[in-house]
């Protein structure tokens, strides 16, 4: 399946489980009263929310290259998980808001019967599972923004185990025991915000790749047999895609059609890579002297 079908594909299936996923908690909460349900059932509306914008970050993002957007859509997708993000911290903000005003003021309902209970641990094996589609999917598409929403996933099962651990204590005799599982739930909640953030920054900023990917992409150059050495080789995030430059050194006494053919070589052997977009490469001929020591190419020569 394409990586356009597979991110849109994603993107619906865990906007019709968030929905289901809130209806269920709200329908839950207004029957038993917890508080540590209804942090949860937040939870899933801002999930909802957010898996709506989600939906339409992805399909704006793969949508083919035109004549305005050469190089296609995908610098949208960061811009779309940081709106996760900003989601997420106001998901996180209102649970601590009415978690501690229940702490304050001692007004805490408590909660009996199994209903809860249920709600709960179904929550958690239905994001454990999406964890782990969403976490493959996102790898395999080299998506960022179903990175996002499979982090948001992992979170969720620790808020909601959270959540039954304030519930059974509520239901044996330990009210404040659900106020402050709904505090560790926005806790949890605010801290994949932060990790959203962090992730997604690096692609709008032009950070550089791990280094082992950089140091993949060096060797790729330097494979060649008649490739004998490189310089300058720069690769920095454009959008979740990586763009590559380099020079590579050859021999001087070589014809145009001879250098040209290397560096068709070169360039294709990198872009193997999922994560490369564009690769530029220069050739330097041994005779002009351009030559030179690289600090940054012998450190990643020196991970292997």
């Amino acid at each position: 399946m394409s990586r356009r079908a597979t991110l849109r594909r994603v993107g619906l299936l865990v906007l019709g489980v968030n929905v289901v996923l809130a209806l269920l908690k709200g329908g839950v909460w207004l029957t038993t009263g917890s508080l540590a349900v209804q942090s949860e059932a937040v939870n899933s509306v801002a999930d909802t929310a957010y898996s709506l914008v989600v939906v339409a970050g992805l399909y704006l993002t793969t949508r083919p290259p035109d004549f305005e957007h050469p190089h296609g859509h995908e610098r949208i997708e960061p811009f779309v998980s940081l709106f996760v993000a900003a989601g997420i911290f106001a998901a996180g903000g209102v649970v601590l808001w009415q978690a501690a005003g229940a702490l304050l003021s001692g007004e805490v309902t408590v909660t009996r019967g199994p209903t809860a209970v249920g709600v709960l641990a179904l929550t958690a094996l239905v994001k454990y599972a999406f964890y782990r589609y969403c976490l493959r999917a996102g790898r395999e598409s080299n998506s960022p923004a179903l990175v996002a929403t499979a982090k948001d996933n992992r979170n969720d099962i620790l808020t909601a185990g959270a959540a039954l651990v304030g519930v059974a204590g509520a239901t044996a005799g330990y009210p404040m025991a659900d106020p402050l599982a709904a505090i560790v739930v926005s806790v949890g909640i605010v801290y994949t915000g932060v990790e959203v953030v962090r992730d997604n920054v690096a692609y709008l900023v032009g950070a550089a790749p791990p280094a082992d990917l950089r140091r993949e992409i060096l060797k790729r150059a330097l494979d060649h047999p008649q490739v004998q050495g490189a310089h300058d080789v720069i690769a920095h995030y454009v959008g979740p895609e990586i763009d590559v430059s380099l020079h590579i050194e050859v021999e001087g006494d070589l014809t145009l059609r001879e250098a040209h053919d290397i560096e068709t070589a070169v360039i294709e052997a990198i872009r193997e890579l999922p994560e490369v977009d564009d690769v530029f490469v220069h050739v330097d001929p041994k005779e002009l002297g351009e030559w030179k020591d690289d600090d940054e190419v012998e450190r990643l020569a020196d991970l292997e």
